[in-house]
């Protein structure tokens, strides 16, 4: 071992042999990345989403489509302004659509900041609505990981069913992967057989190469599943990312037999959008996706837009 050391020390200033003596190990982050396309081109991207969506658009626009959509939103409050008042007035009123509406699927679960996950377990009284929580610093995930894996715990005693962090975009700018890696899959411990839904912040990412890697990463980590933004920066979800996201989730699928989910989330303002989410999960990872076990919508505005065409008035309920 000495003379190894010694041998690699003559020759640490020698270019030309650098690499013969101090192989970089492949990490296996790296390694788990070989096995997908992750050079993706944006434009390409672009070229396969957009006439996609112009040859499916029109047929998924209907009462059945929207009627799943509504069962598959997180209806979410995370502003500064929220306190135990509010929050507790926001699930009363899931509770009452279950009255008004008992011919239609409630939505799939009420997404609040960890501080109010007790309120909403002591408030909610319908059984098929889960309580998720952000988590792990969010929305910039720039906090010590010790952290993160305490407030996931404590969201967690406090009765949530599915806890939503971001990624560090940081580190994975930085192509610190492993650090990235290890911090979701110590958070998915924490969270045992609750729900993790990894947030890739995909307008910091940009790029749809990173978009792709990003995913793949979170996916090998321990992501149950994959969701597009916080909704807290500028650039929120996009089809664009949607689409390489679900890609992502169906190679991930192919190579392993594990089916993950797909969360859109910020800034979808529309029917329009929700059922360009649909149309993307559906032509790219099929029938099998369309479930609200495995595709989300975050938003808290869509759910009185989607109640409104699916009773056929305007209705402010939520």
């Amino acid at each position: 071992m000495e003379h190894n050391h010694q041998h690699d020390h003559d020759h640490e200033h020698c270019h030309c042999h650098e690499h013969e003596h101090q192989p970089l190990k492949e990490s296996k982050y790296e390694a788990m990345l070989k096995k997908y396309r992750t050079d993706l081109d944006d434009n390409e991207v672009k070229d396969l989403v957009f006439p996609l969506l112009e040859k499916h658009l029109t047929g998924n626009n209907t009462l059945e489509v929207k009627k799943f959509l509504f069962n598959c939103i997180d209806l979410t409050t995370l502003k500064e302004t929220d306190n135990d008042e509010y929050v507790m007035q926001f699930t009363q009123k899931v509770n009452k659509f279950d009255e008004e509406y008992p011919d239609l699927k409630n939505v799939a679960a009420i997404c609040v900041y960890p501080c109010f996950a007790e309120i909403v377990r002591d408030t909610l009284e319908v059984d098929d609505v889960n309580i998720a929580c952000v988590s792990g610093g969010f929305p910039s995930s720039q906090t010590y990981s010790e952290v993160k894996i305490v407030e996931t715990a404590l969201a967690i005693k406090d009765g949530a069913d599915e806890i939503d962090i971001v990624i560090s975009v940081g580190k994975y700018l930085a192509g610190d992967y492993e650090n990235m890696c290890d911090e979701i899959d110590e958070i998915k411990e924490t969270c045992r057989d609750r729900i993790l839904k990894v947030i890739l912040e995909t307008g910091a990412l940009k790029k749809a190469s990173d978009i792709k890697k990003a995913a793949l990463l979170s996916l090998y980590a321990g992501a149950d599943f994959i969701k597009t933004s916080t909704g807290k920066i500028a650039i929120s979800a996009t089809y664009e990312a949607a689409y390489v996201m679900c890609q992502a989730i169906k190679e991930y699928y192919e190579q392993t037999g594990i089916k993950k989910g797909f969360k859109a989330a910020g800034g979808i303002n529309t029917v329009q959008d929700a059922i360009c989410y649909y149309t993307i999960v559906k032509e790219v990872l099929g029938e099998e996706w369309l479930d609200n076990k495995y595709f989300r919508l975050g938003t808290s505005r869509l759910a009185n837009l989607l109640l409104s065409e699916i009773v056929g008035k305007e209705v402010k309920f939520f």
